[in-house]
């Protein structure tokens, strides 16, 4: 069983992790997910306090935006997955990282704005 934590804005990854305020955790196995996804709102932006939920919570995953180099290197030393540099909506990353299929620096692009591209 593994735990995904992405930041987020509005439907989309959130562009830099320290300044995000709404967060969203996913349980999930074997490509599927497990109970409902929780979104946590937070009273103001704080990259330690995030580090700090992340290890709380048991986070196995983060996808994210920017993140800076010194919380990248905490969560890679307490042994959390970090994919970064994530563009796109927040459900797309859920639906790649989920199928396995995600990598660092992706650009998602929802069925939505596939059609209008097309």
């Amino acid at each position: 069983m593994r735990k995904l934590l992405i930041p987020i804005q509005g439907d989309f990854v959130a562009q830099r992790f320290d300044l995000a305020r709404e967060i969203i955790i996913v349980t999930y196995d074997k490509n599927t997910i497990v109970g409902a996804p929780k979104t946590i709102i937070m009273n103001k932006a704080s990259d330690e306090e995030l580090c700090q939920m992340i290890v709380e919570e048991n986070i196995t995953d983060v996808v994210c935006g920017g993140i800076e180099e010194p919380h990248y290197n905490f969560l890679i030393w307490k042994k959390v997955t970090v994919l970064d540099s994530i563009i796109g909506g927040w459900q797309e990353a859920i639906d790649t990282m989920i199928a396995g299929t995600l990598k660092r620096g992706m650009i998602l692009v929802s069925k939505h704005e596939e059609r209008l591209i097309l």
